[in-house]
């Protein structure tokens, strides 16, 4: 059996907005319809830039079905469904499928600390169980634990694994996982530092942050890289070098929040334990957006 379509580009881990403490799905619906309007390729939904960590299993299905409602087929949705647990990231697969997902992201399990065959079988468990395409997902800073390259080499033998988000924001991984499976794998910056010097070693794509306030830059940023257009991306990537460090100078996402509610398009709220942007960064925020063009 062939690969599945790699799912490739830019793609928006989009922000899970709250209003009063529920999920505010109005202005999530918005934010789908403007992400795509500029140009990016797909959307992530209940990543870790969704608060994934605070929804519960109800919302965060409901999320998954709204971005799916809201895109209404113009770019793929691909559904945050990882969990610590196999068992529960198997019924978060069944329950994005159900949701209309396209695609689904994994994340490897947090804070239980697996060994390698503890992660190749846990991701094997989840193949074997959908016929969605997966994208493996890698943050050590985030789960304490690293999906190895050997491993990846191994996982990426199952059809319907088509890719990683490879978020150690480290090159030389980076460029390894490219040299060992990028004829078999998109491999996807998670660091959006990261992402022209990615390209430059033959990344696929970005799942990123910065684009939830700047979709077009970051559009652009690869569709120039397409086109062979090299000059072209590099400025996109240097226009973009402040924010993406702002974006991340306090918890994420609650710095992204900010920016987004300076532009009108979402409040600020987050679900403890995180807490909002302080006021200085939002200053500087509103200073680096104005020098940007985007406010």
């Amino acid at each position: 059996m062939a690969k599945l379509p790699r799912i490739e580009g830019c793609l928006t881990a989009i922000v899970t907005p709250f209003k009063g403490g529920k999920v505010d799905f109005e202005s999530l619906a918005k934010l789908v319809d403007w992400q795509i309007e500029q140009g990016v390729d797909g959307i992530v939904a209940v990543g870790t830039t969704g608060e994934s960590a605070t929804l519960d299993v109800e919302e965060h299905v409901a999320v998954i079905a709204a971005v799916v409602k809201a895109t209404k087929g113009r770019v793929p949705v691909v559904a945050g469904a990882g969990g610590n647990a196999t068992s529960e990231a198997l019924q978060l697969t069944k329950a994005s499928e159900d949701a209309g997902a396209d695609a689904l992201l994994h994340v490897t399990p947090y804070y239980n600390r697996p060994n390698q065959e503890g992660l190749f079988r846990h991701f094997e468990a989840i193949a074997k169980s959908t016929k969605l395409p997966i994208i493996l997902y890698n943050v050590p800073s985030r789960t304490a634990c690293d999906l190895l390259t050997e491993t990846v080499v191994r996982l990426a033998d199952f059809d319907n694994i088509i890719g990683i988000k490879d978020a150690t924001g480290n090159l030389v991984r980076g460029s390894e996982l490219i040299a060992k499976v990028g004829d078999r794998l998109a491999v996807l910056s998670g660091d959006d530092g990261t992402t022209f010097p990615l390209y430059a070693c033959g990344g696929r794509g970005v799942i990123s942050v910065v684009s939830n306030v700047a979709p077009k830059l970051m559009s652009d940023m690869w569709d120039h890289v397409k086109a062979g257009n090299w000059d072209r991306a590099k400025q996109c990537h240097f226009e973009l070098r402040v924010l993406n460090v702002m974006l991340f100078a306090e918890p994420s996402p609650a710095p992204t929040k900010a920016a987004l509610s300076l532009l009108g398009r979402c409040s600020t709220e987050v679900r403890l334990p995180l807490v909002p942007a302080t006021s200085g960064l939002v200053e500087q925020l509103r200073n680096e957006m104005r020098t940007a063009s985007l406010l």
